[in-house]
């Protein structure tokens, strides 16, 4: 995620802030929804998420798992390459064609400033980025020459289907702030390439050097960095601390990936 690669590896990228719920949110999706088509955002779809709840303690304690349905709403570029996903207690902007964060993470500042003027937000409750890499070895290489030693896996002789590495770090972003959460996982397979099943790009499109639908050898780097407490609506403390969270993603992104990987992808 070294910024202006050439041919950088990123083919799915998401920046999230969550907020307190708006129950109400479907009585104002329709300003909000014009103010984004008027930033370059046309694109409008509907659409149902299954949930499953599991009861707590309390009153809950004792009933089955439940499934509900929360509605959300995919407002997107006309040529499908970002949009927004906005729900009654978040917004996301997603792209499959990142370039820098200096352009991704004020894309999620602006939309959710849109919201705001919209429906009036008290706080936010979690901001999180996650990027996934794409690890495509080039005729005659393979996947360990990209990933540090540490990632090589298990070798015993029998062919390897799939394998999945994964670390979790608490990390220091500033004191006004609990310690963030960074997951990082890498996963290794010879197949399409795809997506981890709580991910999926909806509504947008690939591009083409990502398109990968026969079985080829890759890896997946997948780097989720979040931090979860009650902040004020202040968008340059938020832009602030978005931006401490790609720092240290781009930090363990260089710790999995080799010097031979980040001169292909510069």
């Amino acid at each position: 995620m070294s910024e202006r690669m050439s041919n950088a590896p990123v083919y799915y990228a998401l920046a999230q802030a969550r907020f307190n719920p708006i129950a109400a949110m479907s009585k104002y999706i329709e300003q909000v929804q014009d103010r984004l088509r008027q930033e370059g955002y046309p694109l409008f779809e509907r659409q149902q998420v299954m949930r499953l709840r599991v009861p707590g303690g309390g009153q809950d304690q004792g009933e089955p798992p439940q499934i509900d349905q929360a509605e959300s709403w995919l407002i997107t570029r006309n040529d499908r390459t970002a949009g927004f996903i906005l729900g009654t207690s978040g917004i996301t902007f997603h792209t499959t064609h990142y370039e820098t964060h200096e352009t991704f993470i004020p894309a999620l500042l602006r939309g959710l400033q849109i919201v705001h003027e919209a429906v009036v937000l008290d706080h936010v409750t979690r901001l999180g980025l996650r990027y996934l890499d794409a690890v495509l070895p080039q005729d005659g290489e393979t996947v360990e020459r990209y990933l540090v030693d540490g990632l090589h896996g298990i070798r015993f002789g029998a062919h390897q289907r799939y394998s999945l590495s994964e670390s979790v770090f608490d990390t220091d972003l500033v004191p006004d702030l609990p310690k963030g959460t960074l997951v990082a996982r890498v996963y290794r397979a010879t197949s399409p390439l795809g997506f981890p099943p709580d991910m999926m790009p909806n509504g947008l499109v690939l591009m083409p050097k990502f398109q990968i639908k026969e079985p080829q050898q890759h890896a997946v780097i997948d780097t989720d960095h979040y931090v979860e407490a009650h902040m004020p609506l202040d968008y340059n403390k938020i832009g602030e601390y978005l931006s401490m969270l790609h720092a240290t993603t781009k930090s363990v992104f260089k710790a999995i990936a080799t010097d031979h990987a980040r001169a292909v992808w510069s």
